[in-house]
């Protein structure tokens, strides 16, 4: 390409990848610090939680639209546009004063951030030969494991050692040094400075309304009992008008804001099911690890970070590996192994039981990221083989929403499985807790007896025994959901692997099978 400056890939790699590591850092590092921002703002627990769903509202928004947005503006200052507004944004977010003024700066945060992961996937891809498109995707999947392996660890360290308004400031160095890298070593190719003749007003509010009702929903589903909330209906009601209105007048538009007219391809429209499943099943997973290891097995915030880590850090080493043989093997092949891998993980994981210990905890996640290594860099290689150049921005917008989109939808339904189940399964053990039943009346005789030793009155003691058991009754119940919620999850991950088939392999030595 005549205008395209050559520029050595590697700096171009670390220049796209830095703004893109800080936004996936900034998506989970809040998480943390929500009961600190609670006690300076006043906030209610609900109310709080805006702070993230906020984010999570505009980010959702901008994803699908980037490459209509990078054509608009011209793709290199969009991105350093974003890039600014981050990180004004972020200095913004950690001097909020109240409330009203952070949920504000967190949505400018988010609307900003949005674009900067789908950028960065298709600058890559284009920097790269196409053998190398695997080498290309490797390196941003470390990038995209790096932010959640080091989000809730370094955001909590800062809210605990310092303030949770430095979980915003470290972004303003990171962000100028992007500035300045992205400005001198990223350039437009030619087919990007192309006019927009018209802008697609219609598509863009149904954009807005629908992708934002849709994450409220998922966001606050559980909170507020589904659809036993009139909110939640109503918010319901609008994401599925407004969605149905989007694809009818997108599929007309002669220049539509989102196009979806790329899921007529078969292999791109069979890699995002795909990778809405991976985003549904991996998100759903690692929010129920956390959750049971704090709440069940009684481990602090660090320790919880240790089982977790040692799973991210196999995906991070995996992941070059998996880059380098897609360019002699099938992608789909290696693909396949990484489903069977990571449904074995998960079904290790319906096993669990409260008296495990920490490397029980922690080898089923370490297999469960080998698998996601094997299945994020081939899948993400041959979604995008069939997609021309032109196209390559709006493509990865789409890719990355669904893979976002897939995670709220695990989260939020693991979520609700795990307080259904806890309820069934509450009620099917108590009914063995009664007199009639010899092994309960041996139990509560041998804690009763046991307090009494130890001084508890006999009144006392037979009160705290009936207290003692239900609490093992309550803490069995959660345990039998969590393993239920896994295999459920296991059941997913294994049920797509004939989609496989729909994916093409690339043509021309392309990674996905070179000869």
């Amino acid at each position: 390409m005549a205008e395209q400056k050559k520029v050595n890939k590697w700096l171009v790699t670390v220049s796209v990848m830095l703004p893109t590591v800080m936004e996936i850092i900034d998506t989970s590092v809040a998480n943390v610090a929500l009961p600190h921002m609670q006690g300076s703002f006043s906030a209610g627990a609900d109310e709080v939680t805006w702070v993230l769903t906020s984010y999570l509202v505009s980010n959702a928004v901008v994803l699908p639209m980037t490459g209509w947005l990078g054509g608009l503006f011209g793709r290199k200052r969009f991105l350093l546009s974003c890039i600014t507004l981050f990180t004004i944004a972020s200095f913004l977010c950690g001097s909020a004063p109240n409330l009203g003024m952070m949920i504000f700066f967190r949505v400018l945060q988010g609307a900003a951030g949005g674009a900067l992961q789908p950028m960065s996937q298709a600058i890559l891809l284009e920097t790269f030969p196409k053998e190398e498109h695997g080498t290309a995707m490797a390196v941003f999947g470390v990038g995209a494991m790096f932010g959640p392996i080091i989000g809730p660890a370094l955001g909590g360290w800062i809210t605990d050692n310092i303030s949770w308004r430095w979980i915003f400031y470290i972004n303003i160095p990171t962000g100028i040094i992007a500035l300045i890298m992205v400005n001198y070593f990223v350039f437009d190719p030619a087919y990007i400075k192309k006019k927009i003749s018209s802008i697609d007003y219609i598509g863009l509010g149904l954009l807005v309304v629908s992708m934002g009702a849709i994450q409220v929903v998922l966001d606050k589903g559980q909170r507020d009992d589904w659809f036993s909330s009139p909110f939640i209906v109503i918010m319901a009601g609008i994401a599925a008008l407004g969605m149905l209105s989007l694809i009818y007048y997108e599929l007309q538009h002669e220049n539509p804001i989102v196009h979806l007219r790329l899921f007529k391809d078969k292999s791109f429209s069979a890699g995002n099911f795909l990778m809405f499943t991976f985003g549904f099943s991996l998100y759903g997973a690692i929010t129920m690890i956390a959750l049971m290891l704090q709440t069940l097995m009684g481990y602090d915030a660090t320790l919880a970070g240790m089982v977790l880590a040692p799973g991210g850090m196999a995906t991070l080493i995996t992941m070059p590996m998996v880059g380098v043989s897609l360019k002699k093997y099938d992608g789909r092949k290696i693909a396949f192994f990484g489903l069977v891998i990571g449904s074995i993980a998960l079904f290790m994981m319906s096993r669990f039981t409260l008296q495990a210990s920490y490397w029980i905890f922690v080898w089923p996640r370490v297999i469960l990221g080998i698998g996601l290594a094997m299945i994020f860099v081939p899948l993400t290689t041959l979604t995008f083989g069939t997609i021309r150049k032109e196209e390559m921005g709006n493509a990865t917008g789409l890719y990355n929403l669904l893979r976002n989109m897939g995670g709220g939808v695990g989260i939020s339904m693991a979520a609700t499985m795990l307080q259904r189940y806890s309820q069934f399964y509450q009620n099917v053990l108590a009914s063995d807790v009664n007199p009639y039943n010899p092994i309960f009346q041996e139990r509560f005789a041998q804690i009763k007896s046991g307090l009494i030793a130890r001084g508890t009155p006999a009144r006392v003691a037979g009160s705290q025994s009936l207290a003692m058991l239900y609490a093992q009754v309550q803490s069995q119940a959660a345990m039998l959901a969590y393993n239920r919620i896994f295999f459920i999850l296991c059941i997913a991950f294994a049920s797509v692997i004939p989609f496989l088939f729909l994916l093409k392999r690339a043509k021309g030595g392309a990674p996905a099978g070179a000869h």
